[in-house]
């Protein structure tokens, strides 16, 4: 097991004794969370002990592991070296049951967006918990783009295409966003009949300072002219505050065409067709457990590749 990395003072005439395969592992679980604190509890260690620990890996490999970053602790590309051996260190363990434990186990942390957790992300965690009852996923609800340092999480779910290093990007699939009202909203307000007429109408969508996915602007391109009626970080929001009557808001199919009450309103016009991206750090793909939450992702999505197009066929438009 070795790992590339010298002391100071290296002269050629001495090898670096290999590091403790019990540093290596505080380095694994540190890897995974970004946090020592975090790390600590799944060790049962404090913040204190891992980061004398770290330092002590630091110091027998002759080089930083960590560095700080925004979102916590990131790997150099010495700690990914040291990681991979980790992981060996680590399946070597669990090796020892004879494959008695289920390698499908452990803690999974994903971020995704609101309507992806709730409709693809659940039932595909709900369908591997079935089967695998030792593993928990930890699923964080953001709207944003795919980060460039990622400790802490194994995957993320992003809407556009994703610019990533040193991980690997999966397209999904695709869903379809359009505009929508209430009936009673409607019966009140009148129905408009052209895209110039949504002008008369609040927009009920994401704010607009806040928007962090440039493929999202879609509602105020094709309607420049609309003013804010309510913004949300929150989806769920946009749609339940729609129902209420707050305005016109620009939906994904997939959410607002399960209530009968929503009319879409100028399909051919108010179309946009989005894609799902998933996000993977390298190192965490080699986790089965992780593997498998991607797997079932991928699965979910294809299975719901009509629902998540939402043409409209089963309910009508501008009825």
């Amino acid at each position: 097991m070795q790992i590339s990395g010298r002391a100071p003072g290296y002269c050629g005439r001495m090898a670096t004794p290999a590091p403790s395969p019990d540093l290596l592992l505080v380095l694994l679980e540190v890897s995974r969370s970004g946090k020592f604190t975090t790390a600590g509890e799944g060790l049962g260690l404090n913040h204190t002990t891992v980061a004398r620990k770290i330092a002590a890996l630091e110091k027998s490999l002759g080089g930083r592991v960590l560095v700080r970053s925004a979102g916590g602790w990131e790997l150099t590309p010495l700690g990914e070296q040291a990681v991979g051996v980790a992981e060996q260190v680590a399946a070597a363990v669990s090796r020892l049951g004879e494959g008695a434990e289920d390698p499908v186990a452990g803690v999974v942390r994903m971020t995704a967006t609101d309507g992806f957790s709730a409709y693809i992300a659940s039932p595909a965690v709900a369908g591997l918990r079935a089967e695998h009852p030792g593993l928990t996923v930890e699923l964080v609800t953001v709207t944003r783009r795919a980060m460039q340092q990622r400790s802490g999480v194994d995957i993320e779910v992003v809407v556009g295409e994703p610019q990533v290093h040193r991980a690997q990007a999966v397209r999904l699939g695709d869903y379809t966003l359009g505009m929508y009202a209430s009936r009673d909203y409607l019966a009140r307000h009148g129905t408009p009949g052209t895209p110039e007429e949504m002008a008369r109408h609040g927009l009920v969508y994401f704010v607009d300072s806040m928007l962090q996915v440039d493929d999202l602007d879609a509602p105020r391109r094709l309607a420049p002219e609309m003013r804010d009626g309510l913004t949300s970080t929150n989806v769920f929001v946009h749609v339940e505050a729609t129902r209420a009557g707050a305005g016109v808001g620009f939906l994904p199919c997939f959410m607002a065409d399960r209530h009968e009450d929503l009319v879409r309103l100028l399909p051919d016009y108010f179309r946009e067709q989005l894609p799902y991206w998933m996000v993977l750090r390298a190192d965490s793909l080699r986790q089965p457990s992780v593997a498998a939450v991607a797997d079932a992702l991928k699965r979910q999505s294809e299975l719901s590749r009509s629902m998540l197009l939402g043409t409209g066929e089963e309910r009508g438009e501008d009825s």
